[in-house]
């Protein structure tokens, strides 16, 4: 059990770090716009204040940050160029890891698409 912690503790090490480098990848040019635009929607997610299923939904709530994130870091891993990753990555393990950044522009936009689904369930329910 404690071996299987200390595995969960290194993975989410690795996770924090793989952000770090994305935050300082993105804007290169010889990255592509596809990358680009994942890249943002990934940062975007992982640093906004409120989850896209908040937390206190049981089980769902973990869903997100147990897999979206992960696999939105994977995936844009995957569309950076090679050349470009590594290079970044000695960058983030030969400094200190950037603070983290609070993204408020995605806050907004996960509480708009809330208030979208309230709305929709609302109108309905009232015409239905």
């Amino acid at each position: 059990m404690k071996q299987q912690f200390a595995t969960w503790q290194q993975r989410a090490r690795q996770l924090k770090q793989q952000l770090s480098v994305l935050l300082l990848a993105w804007p290169d040019p010889r990255v592509p716009w596809y990358a680009k635009a994942l890249a943002l929607c990934t940062l975007g997610y992982a640093f906004s204040p409120i989850d896209l299923i908040p937390d206190f939904i049981p089980v769902l709530g973990y869903v997100d940050d147990l897999l979206l994130l992960p696999l939105g870091i994977m995936l844009t891993i995957k569309l950076i160029p090679t050349e470009v990753w590594h290079e970044y990555s000695l960058k983030v393990q030969q400094s200190q890891v950037p603070t983290k950044p609070v993204s408020y522009i995605a806050a907004g936009l996960i509480i708009g698409l809330w208030l979208g689904v309230a709305w929709f369930v609302l109108r309905s329910i009232w015409y239905a």
